[in-house]
């Protein structure tokens, strides 16, 4: 994770790193950026994913005042990247550190099988969590498995739990735009739908888009690079929904499959947010199910597949009645417990003002 960093360039006066920005057609990657002030050349930093240690990072120079570079790689090429600006006499710092995985097959496919030939975090049944959205993480629970927001977590935070020995798995929305997110202009106005229910800062994405599908790939990069474990990608029920377009059950297949997919390529563990109804065609490419409310609302049998396959349920509950009626709060666990479901009662808010666990 960030293993430039660990290859750095003597400074000897400051020169402000370059920003860089990455685009990819297929098996063709293009890097650029703005000139920086007092730079006469530039050197770009590459090393293969995932990273065998500072032997396997190379360079190339970047003279002559240019701030672009493209290269058509192959099929599966998958790198770290990084530029940092010189002159005669300094080196800057590096740029941001981008990831990128090219591939020839299209992006979105309802048919498409599940990733082999990498590995990744697989959580087992029963695994005690925590979930956490909002507020200062609470890094003091002895649960095995965290859930924390993407964005908002540092690669510090996610390392300090790591090396507790938690796994780490990292939300973010992956069918809804959100107007505070830091990438909300990459979207376009034609792919942003209707508001979601009580939630008007968010809105559904046409999920049958391709800048879509590269924004979450901007996102799933930003997972690996930030050293999570897995994601939670949130809001991948769009067609059930009064999103504004007319997606259908087989355009929601296509996403989900490419969704986890690509986390499983990058080593990522990913688990299925709700979306009950796809279970039996979705089982196979997702490693765990965050559900909401399945004991609320008498679904949880929809989701004992998981637990059959050895993967599973992370269970979050909210009714009142749970935090004010211990006995029925002790009857709901003794359900829970019985069907091997690792429930939490947490306040809607998701910010570690309530916390009941299970287990």
């Amino acid at each position: 994770m960030l293993l430039l960093l660990t290859h750095h360039p003597a400074v000897a006066e400051a020169l402000t790193p370059p920003s860089i920005v990455v685009t990819q057609d297929r098996t063709t990657v293009s890097v650029a950026w703005s000139p920086v002030p007092s730079a006469n050349g530039y050197r770009l930093f590459y090393a293969s994913y995932p990273y065998t240690g500072p032997d396997s990072t190379q360079s190339i120079d970047l003279d002559g005042g240019a701030t672009s570079i493209s290269a058509e790689l192959w099929d599966g090429a998958a790198f770290y990247i990084a530029v940092t600006a010189h002159n005669d006499t300094a080196s800057s710092d590096f740029s941001n550190i981008e990831l990128f995985f090219l591939s020839t097959a299209p992006l979105l496919d309802a048919d498409a099988l599940p990733v082999t030939g990498t590995s990744w975090y697989k959580p087992p049944v029963s695994i005690t969590w925590h979930w956490q959205l909002k507020g200062e993480v609470n890094t003091s629970y002895p649960a095995k498995l965290y859930d924390i927001d993407l964005f908002n977590s540092s690669a510090a935070l996610i390392n300090t739990l790591k090396a507790s020995g938690k796994k780490v798995i990292c939300y973010f929305s992956a069918g809804s735009y959100e107007d505070f997110r830091e990438d909300k202009d990459k979207f376009k106005t034609a792919e942003l739908g209707n508001a979601l229910v009580d939630r008007l800062n968010e809105r559904w994405l046409d999920i049958r888009s391709l800048n879509v599908a590269g924004i979450m790939i901007s996102r799933l990069n930003l997972a690996a690079l930030k050293g999570c474990d897995g994601v939670e990608p949130d809001n991948m029920d769009a067609y059930l929904n009064n999103s504004g377009f007319d997606l259908s059950a087989r355009d929601q297949l296509a996403f989900n499959k490419f969704i986890a997919n690509e986390a499983h390529k990058r080593g990522l563990s990913v688990g299925l947010k709700n979306n009950m109804e796809q279970i039996p065609e979705l089982i196979d490419f997702f490693d765990f199910s965050v559900n909401e409310q399945c004991h609320e609302f008498h679904e949880c049998n929809v989701l004992r597949g998981f637990i059959i396959n050895g993967k599973p349920v992370l269970n979050a509950e909210y009714q009142q009645s749970y935090v004010d009626n211990p006995a029925e709060r002790e009857a709901l666990c003794n359900i829970s417990n019985g069907i091997q479901f690792s429930t939490l009662i947490l306040s809607r808010n998701l910010d570690d003002s309530l916390r009941f666990s299970c287990l």
